[in-house]
């Protein structure tokens, strides 16, 4: 890991605080302009569900370094009432809100890792991360 930021997300403007992150971190690490907006897409869709479902929460960016290949991690994690069946919040047109039900089935299909943890009561984590 060469690098680690950390970001709140308690507003619609953090949301914007956190594409801006991910683009200039994307950008820093050398991703060509598709990877940017894919990561750039699934960090609004993740940071949107930690705020309006997860009552709000963090994102936390790691730059990674394997060999001569570079990363960005991402992590949405909230302390909200979680997630109580993630196969069928993973089901794409699912949804506990008012919203499409693609947030979480459409972050998976842009990035090349994808993980999430809930526990019902306790919050959820989503970990993305990309590398070129």
């Amino acid at each position: 890991m060469i690098r680690t930021e950390s970001l709140p997300i308690r507003s619609e403007q953090d949301i914007v605080f956190a594409r801006q992150a991910v683009r200039r971190l994307t950008q820093e690490l050398g991703f060509g302009l598709v990877d940017q907006t894919k990561l750039v897409t699934a960090t609004s869709e993740l940071a949107r569900n930690a705020l309006v479902y997860g009552l709000g929460g963090t994102m936390v960016c790691e730059l990674l370094a394997e060999g001569a290949r570079n990363g960005l991690r991402l992590q949405f994690i909230d302390q909200g009432p979680g997630i109580a069946d993630l196969a069928q919040a993973m089901s794409d047109g699912w949804t506990s809100g008012q919203g499409l039900g693609l947030g979480l089935s459409g972050a998976k299909r842009l990035v090349g890792e994808f993980s999430i943890e809930s526990v019902p009561g306790q919050g959820t984590t989503v970990t993305i991360a990309r590398w070129r």
